[in-house]
């Protein structure tokens, strides 16, 4: 089994529950506790930790300026983390090649990967909008764990 396979087993475990980590300003980590599914990235078709993040989230403003993410997952006694660069998918300035259908998609293609259900998907649709809710794609460089 691939190191991002046992990553992916890790999220499915706990509907994605991991905790997803990045560097401010001042060198300090900020850690937060987020749902997050494996897919393919939309923009370079790699294999991606990909999570739904507010639009005014602080985590957002450390990756613009550069920093990578960490997503670690722990079951029991058991652990692996993914590091990598992060790219944001934002409604407000969609890179070339996806549009707003496309967009909205994605949001739900990342809902559904770190194994979220709704009942009315088009309120869901509603609210993401709304929210101005931005798609974080971490494409790991390095996995760890301990097994």
């Amino acid at each position: 089994m691939s190191d991002i396979e046992i990553f992916s087993n890790y999220l499915l475990e706990e509907t994605g529950l991991a905790t997803v980590s990045t560097t401010q300003a001042d060198g300090r980590i900020l850690s937060t506790v987020v749902n997050c599914g494996i897919i393919e990235h939309p923009l370079t078709g790699d294999t991606c930790v990909a999570f739904v993040s507010g639009g005014n989230a602080a985590r957002l403003k450390h990756v613009d300026r550069g920093s990578q993410v960490t997503v670690s997952v722990r079951r029991g006694w058991s652990w692996s983390s993914a590091t990598g660069p992060a790219d944001l998918i934002r409604s407000e300035s969609l890179p070339e090649g996806i549009n707003a259908e496309e967009m909205r998609l994605l949001l739900r293609e990342v809902f559904h990967a770190a194994g979220g259900v709704h009942d009315d998907l088009e309120e869901y649709d509603r609210a993401m909008a709304e929210e101005k809710r931005v798609v974080v794609c971490v494409t790991p460089d390095r996995i760890l764990g301990n097994p």
